[in-house]
Order: C-alpha cells, then structure tokens, then sequence
C-alpha cells in the first residue's frame, strides 16, 4: 500500500508538447486579478472583466495573498504576457490599474460607477448566447478620443495594446461575436465602458419567415394552411418598423445563419453582455506602480518640487544598489567560509579514522612484558642487587627460575582472582563468614520464591498475642469487672 503524501498538494503544469502559432504568441495576453482585501462584488467584476478580454487571458488565474507583483512580472516572459490589470479597493470607491509589461507606463482609474454582467442580463427581455462567443477577441471601438493632450494620447495607445490588431483584409466576419464601446467624455474626463454581442439579422423578413428560417416550428393549430400564416404576419413590428438604417449593410462574405446571403441587406443588432463601467482617469506614471509621476488629476506639483522628488528618487537607486553588492559579498564570505569549516571537518574525520585503524592494530598486537625481551628473563637482575646491599651469596630458593607458564595477563586470571586473594590476607576466619553469608542469600531466595516455605514460616514463627484484657478461657470467672463491662 502506497504511502499517503503530506502536505499541500500542488498540481504541477505539463510541459507544452507543441508550439504555438505565431499569430497567437504574438497577440497581446494578460493577468487580470485584484489586490488587498476587496469585497464580493468586486471579485465579480475582475471575472466579467477577464470574460471581456478572453481568450488570451488567464481565465482561472487564483492570486493568493502571499504572491507579490515580482511574481507576475517573473512568469510573463514565459507566457507571453504584456499587460496587468488590477483592481483595488478603498473605503472611497474601487481603482483598476493597467500596467504595461516589463517596465510600464502603469495607470490608475478610479472607477465610479459599475454593474455586474449578471445584473445586466437580467435586465434584457431576451438574452442571445452563442456556442463560439468567447472563443476570439473583441472588436474595440473608441469614440470621442480626439484630443493632443499626452495622457489621451496613451491613454488610446494602451487600450489598442491590449487586443490584438485587426486586419481588415484578411477578417472573417464569422469569427466576429463580440465589440467593445469605450466612449470617452472631454467635458467630465469620464469614460464608459460597454460590451456587447454581435448579431446579423436580414432585412424585409417578417416574422413568421424568420421562425421558420431559425428553425423553430411555429404553432400552426389556429391556420387552415401555412400561407395563412405568412401573410397574417406580414405587417412588420415596431421595432422592426423603427429600424435605424444605418444599421443596414451588404453583407461582403457568407455567415452562418440562416437567412443572410451574400450581397443581401442585413441590419447588425446589438445584446449587450455587460458589465457597465464609468472611470476616470488618475494619475500616470513610470515603472511597475514606482517610478516618476507624469500626470495626475488633482495635484500638480511645481518644476521644483519635481525635481527634489527626482533627486531623493536617485539617492533611493543608490542606496539600494549598494545594499544588493553588500549583501552579495557576505553572501560570498559565507560560502567561503563553509567550504573552509567543511574543509577542516572533513580532516577531523580523516584523521580519528586513522587513529581508529592504529588502535585497531595495538589490540590485535600482542603485548609483552618490558622485563622479557627476546624470550628470555632478566633473572639475574633480584640476585645482583641481594649481592650489592647484603654483601653475602643468595640462598638457592630465594631467587629461583620462575616457569614461562607463570607469566601471564591480567586477563589471563579468573573472574574470581580477586576473591582469593583478599581470603589470603583475611585469613580462614574471613572465609568462614563469606561462607555464611552465602548460605543466608540461598535461603533468602529460596524462601522469596517458594510460597509453601514462607507460609510455613509464618505458621511457627509469627504467631498472635492475646490481648491483655482478654480473659483467660482456663480460669474462673471472678467479682472483679473490668471498665468494658467483662468479668475476669
């Protein structure tokens, strides 16, 4: 049975087989996510607005608290990715911010005004769904962003950024579902955004011919044949009747839907998919959200001022720079260091291993007496120094030949060499009580592991005193009365 993994399990990403088209990696991709603590109906906003800008889009993108903006930036490169954008929240109002990647312009909207797309499509008499909607980008139209101010002029730049160009040659009018409105307002600095599906309907079709061309099966109980019902719905409706026709085109390719033929008029409806946004524009500037401020809305600052934030804003790159090459060279005298302790452990261990292997050798060496050197005794030695102090020739058995047998190691002697000796000096009397003592350890055992022993034990030798008030059985009772009532 396997073992169960600790942990978080994280789902790792599969490794493209394929390459990618080079129209795709060279469309422009995003990251929509948010910031901070925001509330629930702003995350509702940053997922419709990740619909609006799908496909090259991350759909499912789960940014956690602990990811910071390197992290993005880090991953861009490798997913094609050329613009962020951010939504934040303030007990004000909700700001977005759209970063162009690597290194900007970033900028902030305040957005004042916004309604989810679910709050839009209940609002509709009849919604529209197409199986293909969000399988191809948006078309962006821009109105009313005609000025020669700068921050309209990058304003225009970064929204085009942000989808993909538009060949007009080479589009195929059925890949087009979707449009995007952003109407800009020069007299509030206001701009509304809208998202719309794209429809195509022929024109001078009654009713009753476009259910029978949608392939709907119309209700015919209440007709006593079909041309009763054509011509009864031959009178156009009023929405159909207030058409605009500016509306009306000539359809240039085929489309697949029924009923528009190519060279034929057909009117282009709208259904609008939502959300709803009115933002302003804040503040523009340099970097990814720290660089030099080029524009904002409400504070403007003197050449001065611009200047002294410019200069304190260099000393900051500096100051940082020279903590970076600090922390690299300690960085580096660590590591030096390291490889210098490992160094000096790895001869430590070297040289207790080579002392091991000599002690190993001592032990299996036999040792020999320092009195014996090549076999043979220094016996002469004890009778030399008797001639010397006394003067006189030893007696034959005070210094006699020991036998080779006799010299031997400690470990050579029994375990119990250590008790004779001691009975030596002590004398019989020493060993009489040794012998004793024993005795009483053997009886000892066998009396704590033999029940029947000890219980006869107990029988003879620890046998109940009679109390003394308690009157003897044997002898008549007398007149006298003890204090608990008995006669004795």
């Amino acid at each position: 049975m396997a073992k169960k993994r600790r942990g978080r399990c994280v789902k790792k990403n599969k490794q493209l087989t394929s390459i990618e088209p080079e129209h795709l990696t060279r469309a422009p991709h995003s990251f929509i996510f948010h910031r901070g603590t925001v509330g629930k109906y702003v995350l509702s906003l940053v997922k419709d607005f990740r619909k609006i800008v799908e496909p090259f889009t991350a759909t499912n993108l789960k940014a956690r608290r602990k990811n910071s903006l390197k992290d993005f930036v880090s991953v861009s490169g490798l997913l094609h990715v050329s613009h962020m954008m951010i939504f934040t929240c303030s007990p004000e109002s909700p700001y977005m911010r759209l970063v162009r990647l690597p290194r900007g312009p970033t900028l902030t909207f305040k957005i004042h005004e916004y309604v989810l797309a679910r709050d839009v499509a209940s609002s509709l008499k009849k919604q529209y769904s197409h199986p293909r909607l969000y399988q191809t980008a948006p078309l962006l139209i821009m109105n009313g962003f005609s000025g020669e101010s700068s921050q309209l002029k990058l304003m225009v730049a970064s929204f085009q950024s942000m989808f993909p160009v538009l060949n007009i040659s080479k589009v195929n009018l059925n890949e087009v579902h979707r449009c995007l409105l952003l109407n800009y307002n020069s007299e509030t600095n206001m701009i509304d955004i809208r998202h719309y599906m794209i429809r195509v309907t022929p024109v001078g079709v009654s009713k009753s011919v476009k259910k029978l061309l949608s392939s709907k099966v119309p209700n015919l109980s209440r007709f006593s044949d079909i041309s009763d019902f054509i011509e009864k719905a031959d009178v156009l409706s009023e929405s159909e009747g207030e058409d605009d026709p500016n509306s009306h085109v000539e359809l240039p390719q085929e489309i697949r839907s029924r009923g528009n033929i190519v060279g034929n008029t057909s009117a282009i409806r709208l259904s609008e998919l939502g959300p709803r946004l009115t933002i302003q524009l804040l503040k523009v500037e340099t970097g990814l959200m720290d660089g030099e401020v080029l524009y904002h809305e409400y504070i403007h600052k003197t050449e001065e001022e611009k200047a002294e934030i410019l200069r304190r804003r260099e000393e900051t790159k500096k100051l940082k720079l020279k903590r970076k090459q600090q922390q690299t060279e300690n960085v580096k005298k660590k590591e030096a260091l390291k490889e210098e302790l490992k160094k000096k452990s790895l001869e430590g261990m070297r040289k207790k291993k080579e002392n091991e292997v000599e002690i190993e050798k001592e032990k299996s060496d036999p040792k020999m007496n320092p009195t014996v050197e090549d076999g043979n005794l220094d016996e002469d030695d004890d009778a030399e120094w008797y001639r010397k102090e006394v003067g006189k020739e030893p007696e034959p058995e005070l210094f006699q030949n020991k036998p080779k047998s006799a010299l031997k190691r400690k470990s050579d002697y029994p375990h119990n060499t250590w008790r004779s000796k001691k009975m030596k000096k002590e004398g019989a009397k020493s060993v009489k009580w040794r012998d004793q003592q024993d005795e009483k350890r053997a009886k000892y055992s066998n009396f704590k592991n033999n029940k029947s022993i000890r219980r006869e034990v107990f029988k003879k030798g620890n046998k109940k005193k009679q109390p003394i008030n308690q009157p003897i059985r044997k002898r008549k009772l007398g007149s006298r009365v003890s204090k608990d009532g008995r006669r004795y």
